[in-house]
């Protein structure tokens, strides 16, 4: 992975400030660069993917988090797209209500995760069970640190079990939401999108932007980190997270099974006889 890709890696043993992050980042690459090596990055996935699917032996999880407008729908549309979804599944996930709260707040996560072999894309996930009853003040702040450890606990149990976790921050400025959500409100296809609650979610930005510091800090780790995706462009946006992807998968190193022949009573075990 090349240097700049890797500064965008949370370091779990130092602190992490949204603020001192640009989000307008793009290294300084043209648009036109960024498309081209996303096109040739999603088809390297695909390729990636069978491997894993085939192999069968582990999995990976995509984890999607940032604030409304930030792009995690755009990301699954321009670089989930290299993934075939034989093996690939994508989770949303909302305000728990009915059996999820009668559960634990990890039992409706634990229900979805990959199965080996396959890819798990989840836009939102169980983040959103300590952001907003921080930010909302639902709890008080014993719960949700002890929400921390018993994910930080999850993830390792998720890691041992051979399910790769890599989790992106998509980082929009505040500047950056609003031409979004004017876009969204001018456009009667995007329209329904934008609701009561993404205008109350701006007023509280200050709050989401510590809850999800806090979070991130706690919560990288060398067995589930957390990159930080400066996502106002979102070209690079979508290169960032696909070349991330690419050398994710590549250090998981998936393998073809090697071919064993059958035995079907012939002394040769030519292509030409087996098939005869």
């Amino acid at each position: 992975m090349k240097n700049e890709v890797k500064s965008l890696l949370v370091d779990p043993s130092a602190s992490m400030k949204l603020s001192k992050i640009d989000p307008d980042t793009t290294f300084g690459i043209k648009k036109e660069k960024l498309m081209d090596d996303l096109a040739k990055l999603v088809e390297t996935m695909e390729e990636f993917q069978h491997k894993l699917y085939v192999e069968n032996k582990k999995a990976l999880l995509i984890v999607l988090q940032g604030m409304d407008t930030s792009g995690k729908d755009g990301v699954i549309t321009h670089v989930m797209k290299g993934f075939n979804p034989l093996s690939c599944r994508v989770e949303s996930f909302k305000a728990p209500a009915g059996e999820e709260l009668a559960h634990d707040f990890l039992w409706r996560i634990h229900k979805v995760t990959p199965q080996k072999g396959f890819i798990g894309v989840f836009n939102r996930s169980h983040y959103e069970d300590i952001i907003e009853p921080q930010v909302w003040n639902l709890f008080p702040k014993s719960v949700y640190m002890e929400r921390y450890d018993n994910i930080i606990q999850f993830e390792k149990y998720l890691s041992d079990n051979k399910i790769k976790i890599i989790k992106f921050y998509l980082h929009i400025s505040k500047e950056e939401q609003k031409k979004r959500l004017l876009s969204r409100l001018s456009h009667p296809s995007k329209r329904w999108k934008v609701n009561e609650e993404d205008f109350q979610k701006r007023k509280n930005w200050a709050k989401y932007m510590q809850a999800y510091e806090d979070v991130i800090n706690h919560c990288s780790t060398k067995w589930a980190p957390w990159y930080i995706i400066p996502s106002n462009n979102k070209c690079f946006r979508n290169w960032a997270i696909a070349k991330i992807l690419i050398e994710t998968l590549k250090e998981m190193n998936p393998k073809y099974p090697k071919y064993v022949p059958p035995k079907i009573g012939i002394k040769s075990s030519s292509q030409e006889q087996l098939v005869s």
